[in-house]
């Protein structure tokens, strides 16, 4: 097998002119392992899926072992098969590359490709995802089955869009072996060209951890104190370089034999931290998402709605592919709780709502061994006479009648700003308190916006910001140069702002910001943060107004902004706890939060904010009310109504209900669990 050395992942680019996935309204559809079942099967799961309306399915996802024997011959007969029986059925197909996992064979032969943690162990087969992301072994064998793969299947017309790999970097994403050293080396080299540039950015200077060649840098490993930030800010950036560049390895194989889209799905979720893909997204020629409620999350519904947002703001406000999601329970949290009746259509309803044009699940039918067993599926191990296959084929006829969506943007006047390395950096070692996750804030301020009743993309700092009224800036530790002069340019020409606190702390190599916080918007603001003054975990401080703020403080002088509250009590006591800066020299008001507010105050904040800004606020909208609406290139909107409580909630609303077909007129009730998605029409 050839090698391959591993390139800066950004020096390669997807096709400008790509290629765009159409299907024939909102697709419905899932991953299927027919290798896990025997061929009479086969037709049977194929008829329930016509049943139940599913019009879009994964296969060969984890199809390597199936495709190509320990002697390196392959064998397609099955994957063949499958493929006709699905096209025959009008089902079209999702393929993938199969090499998510390699086979047992691959591993024995060459156990070298196994990835290393940071204590220098390795990690072995028998799970899924043990490669090293730098292996050319690795990547020399993968790349010769995505070539057979595409070579027989990239002009069929059964095939609708490519899928690389799976879920890139879940479990694999950071190895410490040699080979990774040595291609962080390289990654370091193209980044910073001489040593001491990269020992300026790191601050080697502290700890006598001036490096004098490029041999002595390691990944950083386990050691006996905390790592140098600059160092594991880097490490992570070189992590997500190194697997988009395999990504591209495989995509640029499929366009070789196809002109079928090509994409891998995100997993953009609380929980997983390991890719920034702000830097991915451009190479997708679409964006596709997996998501799963997780439960370990104080408001897991809240970060559904989040990742949503920022998926869409991933796709540059396109629509885009759900591509897994569950009908109930997983498998993988300490409890994994069943969902309620309507609540599957509720969630999925909230991905359309908030711009998907697909809805997939993990996966058609539920397994019968393996570690994924007890996850649910569309097709229970219960069979077809079960109360949940009765939901799935509701579910996809409610999908159906919402076809005349897609294709339609969400409309949104307020961005949420968020980065992956503001995660990585304010969730390291040796923070001011480690109580403050980066998560917190930005779920907050977003939930804050979804209780107002505004809709808020999620996008990049680097972003053209000129288009929004309010920008909401939680937490944004790492900020550029850049990305500090796109606010000013927004609120230069009248977008409203709210910053908060532990934002604009240190430029791109963590270097910490001189001259009092956040340095980068200190004249925008009217404010000088000269001290961080964290609150104690579980310690709640109290401000002035009565409002209630928690995990931190900070001893904050206004320069040229007006106090609109201060710290009642706690390490900050008397010093403003919120300003307001308006005019002088700027169209939009900018204000600066240096505390965590409850939610209800929180909300009650950004619809302030918000109505000064001219930013619309959705009447009906709440804690449990989602209210988001999409619009067509021809004007025709959507109103979507996702009801999470337990009461009903009236909406002022005429036009046609797309579930039921039903006329509304006037105030239109949507039940508690309920939901409504109503094309809008102009009131006479």
């Amino acid at each position: 097998m050839a090698t391959h050395t591993v390139i800066a992942a950004t020096q390669t680019a997807a096709p400008a002119a790509a290629p765009r996935f159409t299907h024939r309204g909102i697709a419905f559809g899932c991953d299927y392992n027919p290798e896990q079942w025997p061929r009479e099967t086969w037709r049977e799961d194929i008829a329930l899926m016509t049943e139940a309306g599913v019009d879009l399915v994964a296969i060969n996802i984890f199809g390597w072992a199936q495709l190509q024997s320990a002697d390196g011959s392959f064998r397609f007969d099955d994957l063949d098969e499958i493929i006709e029986l699905l096209h025959a059925a009008g089902i079209r197909v999702n393929l993938g590359t199969g090499t998510s996992s390699p086979p047992p064979w691959l591993t024995t032969r060459h156990p070298e490709i196994l990835p290393m943690t940071a204590d220098g162990t390795r990690r072995y087969p028998g799970g899924r995802q043990a490669w090293c992301p730098s292996s050319p072994v690795f990547r020399a064998a993968a790349l010769e089955l995505v070539e057979a793969v595409a070579a027989r299947y990239g002009r069929h017309e059964a095939v609708a869009l490519w899928h690389v790999s799976n879920e890139i970097g879940c479990h694999n994403a950071h190895c410490h072996c040699d080979v990774s050293t040595r291609a962080f080396r390289e990654w370091l080299r193209d980044r910073y060209a001489t040593i001491d540039a990269l020992n300026q950015a790191w601050g080697t200077a502290f700890w006598s951890q001036r490096y004098s060649d490029w041999n002595e840098i390691l990944t950083p490993r386990e050691t006996l104190s905390t790592r140098n930030p600059g160092q594991m800010l880097d490490y992570r950036r070189f992590s997500s370089d190194a697997l988009l560049d395999y990504y591209r390895a495989e995509a640029a194989v499929i366009r070789r034999h196809s002109d079928v889209p090509v994409t891998t799905n995100f997993m953009v979720t609380a929980h997983i931290d390991a890719l920034d893909y702000a830097t991915w997204a451009a190479d997708m020629d679409v964006i596709a998402n997996d998501h799963y409620l997780d439960h370990r999350l104080g408001d897991p519904h809240g970060e559904l709605s989040f990742s949503a947002d920022l998926v869409r703001g991933l796709a540059g406000g396109e629509p885009w592919l759900l591509m897994e999601h569950s009908t109930g329970a997983v498998n993988w949290q300490p409890v994994n709780p069943a969902k309620a009746r309507g609540q599957m259509l509720r969630d999925t309803l909230v991905h359309v709502a908030r711009g998907a044009d697909a809805a997939c699940f993990f996966q058609w039918r539920a397994s019968l061994q393996g570690s994924e067993k007890y996850h649910s599926a569309l097709l229970p191990h219960a069979g077809p006479d079960s109360a949940q296959w009765r939901e799935v084929r509701e579910l996809g006829a409610a999908v159906a009648a919402l076809d005349e969506v897609q294709g339609s943007r969400v409309v949104a006047e307020a961005a949420v700003l968020f980065s992956w390395p503001s995660w990585w950096a304010t969730d390291a070692e040796n923070t001011p308190s480690s109580a403050v996750g980066y998560l917190d804030q930005v779920h907050a301020a977003h939930r804050a916006l979804r209780d107002a009743g505004i809709t808020a993309d999620v996008v990049d700092p680097e972003s053209d910001l000129t288009g929004y009224r309010l920008v909401v800036v939680p937490g944004l530790h790492v900020v550029t140069d850049a990305a500090a002069q796109r606010l000013r340019d927004a609120v230069d020409v009248g977008a409203h702002t709210l910053v908060t606190f532990f934002s604009g702390i240190v430029d791109e190599h963590d270097r910490v910001r001189p001259g009092g916080y956040p340095a980068p918007w200190r004249d925008l603001l009217g404010v000088r943060v000269e001290e961080f003054a964290p609150a104690m975990p579980g310690a709640d401080v109290m401000l002035a107004s009565g409002g209630r703020g928690r995990l931190w403080a900070e001893r904050l002088v206004a320069t040229d902004a007006m106090v609109a509250d201060r710290f009642a009590d706690g390490p900050a006591a008397g010093m403003p706890a919120l300003t307001r800066r308006t005019g002088t020299g700027v169209a939009g008001d900018a204000w600066y939060l240096a505390t965590l507010l409850e939610p209800g105050a929180y909300a009650m904040l950004v619809a302030r904010i918000a109505e000064a800004a001219g930013v619309r606020q959705e009447p009906g909208a709440g804690r449990d009310v989602e209210i988001v609406r999409r619009r067509s290139d021809d004007g025709t909107t959507w109103r979507f109504v996702v009801n999470h409580g337990a009461d009903a909630v009236g909406i002022a609303v005429d036009g046609i209900e797309l579930i039921t077909g039903a006329t509304v007129t006037g105030t239109t009730e949507i039940p508690g669990g309920g939901v409504g998605v109503i094309r809008e029409e102009a009131r006479r």
